[in-house]
């Protein structure tokens, strides 16, 4: 196991064995700038761990946000609802992911018989959202303030 694998924090969260299993189940993708990775609208049964690379993401035609850190992860909440992608995920630069196939590691592993597996993997992405959710209600209340205050110069000037 390369070390660098090890200090990511979505798989720092598995034991020796279930990190095999996890790796099984995946593949390295190496990507162009341009090629597009997720797609809005798309079936979803890949959760994606950038490795190296710039990436992305669009809603609607419209530039959200770039990931660039090692370990981000995306694609996790179509997978896990069963629902199609929410955004576009692009690469900007060479960029390589390693996509977790997970209804075959379901399949690999089924729920009923690897209970633990699934707790380790349900806690790190219930811990990701959580501080996606912090995240995004920090920005809110940003813009909450912002638009008090044109609210209140739009008046006084009025």
């Amino acid at each position: 196991m390369p070390d660098e694998l090890r200090q990511i924090p979505f798989l720092e969260s598995f034991s020796e064995e279930h990190l095999l299993d996890v790796l099984n189940a995946s593949a390295i993708m190496e990507c162009e700038p341009g090629d597009e990775i997720v797609t809005e609208g798309a079936e979803a049964t890949r959760i994606f761990i950038l490795l190296s690379g710039d990436l992305e993401v669009y809603k609607d035609g419209d530039m959200l946000t770039v990931m660039s850190s090692i370990g981000d992860i995306f694609g996790e909440l179509a997978v896990l609802q069963d629902e199609t992608r929410s955004a576009t995920v692009m690469a900007k630069t060479k960029a390589f992911c390693l996509a977790v196939d997970q209804k075959f590691l379901e399949h690999m592993m089924p729920k009923e018989e690897n209970c633990s597996f699934y707790a380790a993997l349900y806690e790190f992405i219930t811990k990701l959202l959580a501080r996606r959710l912090v995240a995004t209600s920090e920005y809110l209340s940003t813009v909450d303030k912002e638009l008090k205050a044109l609210k209140k110069s739009a008046t006084a000037g009025a």
